[in-house]
């Protein structure tokens, strides 16, 4: 058994004066007295524990230096003017050292079970983080820089100056906004689904808009299509378990009061009729919001619209439904043990990925052009790029989260799923822009928005490319990536500069351990009133694992942001952009194992988020683009990273993207026509 005097010790520390208060876990992996206290559910979210000047908090007080239990050693880090972030720069890319075997089905359980003992859990977990490089890179580690703990940045951040965009004025309505959008946008000739012999296009925003102006359908039609289509969804042969909630009754009613609208000629926005989803780990009337479990909606009741989708029904959008997502975020599968496997469109035996795993499903399959999803680790960009679909998450701070469930604070935040960029763009306009109070983001630039209908102008664009991470994938994935890069330069004169970004595998173990104490503080208050038992299982084994971090070990996880932070601003002085893959691989197939209790299947999950963590870590604007297929048909996505406020810059480089790959894109197996006709 470890010794527990160095936990008595920290807790005799934390007990000194001088102290603030942060929410984070427990205080160490090996704290059986905590575990005694609070033995079925996660210890209190608040610690106290001196400030960085007390002494009382030195690591030499507390005997641990850069060495830990059992002799691990912690990195020493250099100080960041020492790093090259050049080309021919001597950092050495590590690769994700991920030691955990593939765990479904009873396994499952049995695994949750033996992390939840007092005795064998701390011993278990312990192992897992040494084993897997958390206590070199982050627990043990040493750094100059003091923690930063919001990726936070002002107007002069905004390194980019963005070409071809323009600024909303801060007193815009949503509707007003949107209409500013629709004045950027290309002319487009009206998609036609029903030919055979013309390539693949999704119905648009703008198709549903012409549709109802010109009298061909209504919303109500549409709408009535809509729950027929989602019905026929869950009778198949295969249930493909897009939604948790979905009320025909208020569908029909809002559908009844825009196509009233329409009759009188006089629709809010393009937006007014056109179907939304939400994932459910956001509020929105009437509906529940359960964050994918089967209790925190008893706990956590839904008394109003989030502020994101509240701006959407304000343009008059038909909110259609809370679609499906991995329960509490906590994976990349999308495989919910309460709410079902969602199925991927282009193949239904493979996995959409996760979080927003039902929203990136919808807009896949056709029954919704824009789905609303939450991005903590990817959680929106992943799932899109594997459905072949675009994902968009804008700055940290530029959307509200009001009216989120707060499963981390500082690297979640709403993010966009959509069919094509313009919409993508469109719904982007809608839902950005003013922010409550107590969410606001000092000097915060205005919303800029791309002149898409100029993207051809652009000139002198910089995309940096470290070559080692990019190629950290899939051959196929690598390969598509790579010939879609190389068209976008060649046909833009655009050019691709070499770099480094170093610590990409430690700012991964940082991130990890930031969302994983901010989850157990947020969700601490709800689990000590929880039976264990309505937890499914990869669920509980997460969160044993995500209350093991320290006080100490989340203080380190903010120095590696503040570093991280410092080090990609310089990048963006190189470049306008980052571009990588994705996802470092396709999606892969759904075994019937997984189904009843969940999976844990770490290395497809390191692979999936390998290029996710600076958009959510560092608060960085990301979108994802379709740039092709794998030899299975599965869709393969290529990632811009931008720097603050660099929205119109990637809203651009996404739609000049699609414009060379439009005619490859392919029509997933599952696809439903809500504007067809007859």
């Amino acid at each position: 058994m470890l010794s527990p005097s160095p936990v008595n010790q920290s807790l005799a520390n934390l007990r000194q004066p001088q102290a603030y208060r942060w929410p984070v876990s427990n205080v160490s992996p090996v704290s059986f007295r905590i575990r005694k206290r609070f033995p079925n559910s996660l210890p209190p979210p608040l610690l106290e524990f001196p400030s960085l000047s007390s002494s009382s908090f030195s690591l030499k007080d507390q005997n641990l230096s850069h060495m830990g239990f059992f002799g691990t050693r912690g990195r020493v880090y250099k100080p960041i003017e020492e790093i090259d972030l050049g080309p021919d720069s001597k950092e050495t890319y590590l690769r994700a050292n991920v030691k955990a075997p593939r765990l479904a089905g009873l396994v499952v359980k049995i695994f949750a079970w033996i992390l939840e003992s007092w005795i064998l859990g701390p011993i278990v977990i312990y192992i897992l983080k040494r084993d897997n490089l958390i206590h070199k890179l982050v627990s043990f580690a040493e750094f100059e820089e003091p923690p930063v703990f919001l990726p936070k940045y002002s107007w002069e951040d905004a390194v980019l100056k963005e070409q071809e965009s323009k600024y909303v004025e801060p007193d815009l309505s949503p509707s007003e906004q949107v209409q500013q959008a629709m004045h950027c946008l290309p002319l487009r000739q009206e998609t036609v689904l029903s030919d055979p012999a013309s390539n693949f296009h999704r119905w648009t925003i703008q198709d549903y808009s012409r549709a109802y102006s010109s009298g061909i359908t209504t919303p109500l039609e549409v709408a009535e299509r809509f729950i027929a289509k989602v019905k026929e969804s869950t009778t198949g042969s295969v249930e493909m378990s897009f939604f948790i909630n979905h009320s025909v009754e208020d569908i029909l009613r809002q559908a009844t009061e825009s196509t009233l609208r329409y009759e009188r000629g006089k629709p809010i926005s393009v937006l007014d009729g056109v179907p939304i989803a939400v994932k459910d780990e956001i509020d929105c009337m009437p509906y529940p919001t359960t964050g994918g479990t089967k209790w925190l909606h008893k706990l956590r009741p839904c008394e109003d619209d989030a502020c994101c989708v509240s701006r959407l029904r304000s343009c008059g959008a038909l909110l259609v439904g809370k679609t499906n997502m991995h329960e509490l975020g906590a994976g990349t599968s999308g495989i919910n043990p309460h709410y079902g496997a969602t199925r991927n469109p282009y193949d239904t035996g493979k996995v959409t990925g996760g979080s927003s795993s039902g929203s990136a499903a919808v807009v896949s399959a056709g029954l919704c052009p824009v789905a609303l999803g939450v991005d903590g680790g990817g959680s929106v960009r992943m799932p899109a790029a594997l459905c072949g679909i675009v994902g968009f998450k804008p700055t940290f701070g530029r959307l509200s989260h009001s009216g989120v469930v707060p499963l981390n604070w500082t690297v979640g935040m709403v993010g966009i799923l959509a069919g094509t960029v313009e919409d993508a763009f469109i719904a982007y306009a809608a839902i950005s822009g003013y922010l409550p109070s107590d969410q606001s983001i000092s000097l915060m630039p205005r919303v800029s928005l791309p002149v898409l209908k100029s993207t051809s102008s652009i000139s002198n664009l910089k995309l940096a490319k470290y070559g080692e991470w990019f190629n950290d994938c899939s051959d196929e994935v690598r390969s598509c990536c790579k010939e879609a890069l190389d068209r976008l330069c060649e046909h833009y004169a655009w050019k691709t500069v070499e770099v480094t970004v170093p610590e990409i595998e430690a700012m991964r173990l940082a991130h990890y351990t930031t969302i994983a104490s901010e989850c157990t503080a947020s969700l601490s208050p709800y689990l000590e009133k929880l039976n264990i038992a309505e937890l499914g299982c990869d669920a509980r084994v997460g969160l044993s694992i995500y209350r093991s971090f320290s006080s100490k070990e989340y203080l380190n996880a903010q120095r590696l942001r503040n570093r991280q932070m410092q080090l990609h601003m310089e990048i963006f002085k190189r470049a306008d952009v980052i571009v990588t893959p994705t996802t470092g691989a396709t999606a892969y197939p759904i075994q019937n194992d997984a189904l009843k209790y969940g999976e844990l299947d770490y290395i497809n999950g390191a692979a999936y988020v390998r290029f996710q963590i600076a958009g959510n870590f560092l608060g960085l604007p990301a979108v994802t683009i379709p740039v092709g297929y794998d030899k299975s048909g599965m869709p393969i996505g290529l990632q811009f990273i931008g720097p603050p406020w660099s929205e119109a810059t990637l809203l651009h480089l996404a739609f000049a993207m699609q414009c060379l790959c439009t005619k490859s894109y392919r029509k997933p197996m599952v696809f439903y026509d809500l504007l067809k006709q007859g």
